[in-house]
């Protein structure tokens, strides 16, 4: 992981913490090589997942890395989720890291998982927001005083102005449980109107990431994230779609890219693909 905020606290006495992978200007570069040979040496084999608005720097520094070692035991995966939907992603690729999945499969995951996690914020302003899109006739709203707004990032884009009878957007069809992080927004609308609407069965905090702010356009905002909490559920959603090798370095995968080298998974004439997200269609969670 690129930033510490991004690491949650385990759900269970099993799920192994994140090693860091420092900014340049944390650490040099001989340092960086060192302590990623020593996560080669101690497991095998490393996934190493930063957000898509990580600084340029600080990318170029993780492949540096990987090229000077010559590896292909290391995954760089660049994931497009707001910082707290990064996080519960993160956290779930961990306690997939101890079942019996290879790391390729692992690796993989990543972007089946990330379709299951409903990511957004409560913001004042879209003014600055250019992650989502907004219309020009949203931005001239948002300049209106106490104006509110829903924003949802993934897994299909939103944006819906709060008021006085105006419903939360649909929300996950499956069980869930429900991530908040306040910025300098006060507004308890998250657990009151959007928790109870998307039935989540719990609600959690936690501190808001230190990239949030710049990654929504503004620091009054509350971010947030639904996700399936279930190991055996994320276990079985894993198992549920069809494994490859792949032909370039021969890792294992599941879906259409390789994890490791990022090379497409290329069917012959006569492959059946199973339905998954990473296909032609999502397959539904196994029910709890």
């Amino acid at each position: 992981m690129t930033s510490a905020d991004l690491v949650l606290p385990p759900t269970d006495q099993q799920t192994p913490t994140a090693a860091l992978l420092q900014a340049p200007g944390d650490q040099t570069l001989d340092l960086a090589i060192a302590d990623m040979s020593v996560l080669l040496e101690q497991h095998g084999y490393v996934v190493a997942v930063y957000p898509a608005g990580i600084a340029p720097a600080h990318e170029r520094r993780l492949h540096a890395v990987r090229s000077m070692l010559e590896s292909d035991r290391i995954a760089l995966l660049k994931v497009d989720l707001p910082p707290l939907g990064v996080a519960v992603l993160v956290r779930q690729l961990r306690q997939l890291s101890i079942c019996d999945f290879s790391p390729g499969v692992v690796a993989s995951a990543a972007r089946l998982l990330a379709y299951y996690i409903h990511a957004g914020a409560l913001l004042n302003s879209v003014a600055r927001l250019d992650r989502v899109p907004v219309s020009l006739k949203t931005h001239a709203k948002s300049w209106v005083p106490g104006s509110q707004f829903l924003v949802l990032a993934g897994p299909n884009p939103q944006l819906v102005k709060i008021g006085t009878g105006v419903e939360p957007p649909a929300g996950p069809d499956f069980l869930s449980h429900l991530l908040v992080a306040k910025g300098q927004l006060n507004s308890e609308w998250v657990q009151q109107a959007l928790a109870p609407a998307w039935q989540v069965q719990a609600v959690q905090e936690c501190p808001l990431p230190s990239g949030s702010a710049g990654w929504w356009g503004t620091g009054k905002l509350i971010e947030f994230a639904s996700f399936l909490p279930d190991i055996s559920v994320i276990y079985q959603l894993v198992s549920s779609v069809r494994r490859e090798n792949c032909h370039w370095c021969g890792m294992e995968l599941i879906g259409d890219r390789c994890g490791f080298c990022s090379s497409p998974l290329a069917p012959p004439e006569n492959r059946t693909h199973s339905t998954g997200v990473l296909t032609h269609g999502a397959p539904v969670p196994p029910s709890t």
